[in-house]
């Protein structure tokens, strides 16, 4: 539960998250399997116009959208090499 919510927190600062994601795509760590996977998942929630919940319903909408995001930046920081999360303090 505490890894859930410290990746939480990175995701809300964006000060740190936003480089790191650029760190990612750009690293020659990470295989390029990884990046086409993370890209797809990036482009697809932004692409994609569905939600599981309509944000018409305000607070559920919103959090649909959060716990989607969310999963993805776990899934890419999951995916990112050791040197890349101790740079930007994103530990498991």
């Amino acid at each position: 539960m505490r890894k859930v919510f410290r990746r939480f927190r990175f995701l809300l600062n964006l000060r740190k998250s936003i480089p790191f994601l650029f760190a990612f795509f750009r690293s020659g760590q990470v295989s390029i399997a990884y990046k086409l996977l993370s890209g797809l998942l990036v482009v697809g929630y932004l692409v994609f116009p569905f939600d599981l919940i309509p944000d018409f319903l305000v607070f559920f909408g919103i959090l649909d959208d959060i716990t989607l995001l969310a999963w993805i930046l776990q899934t890419i920081v999951k995916w990112a090499p050791e040197s890349l999360k101790e740079k930007y303090e994103v530990l498991d």
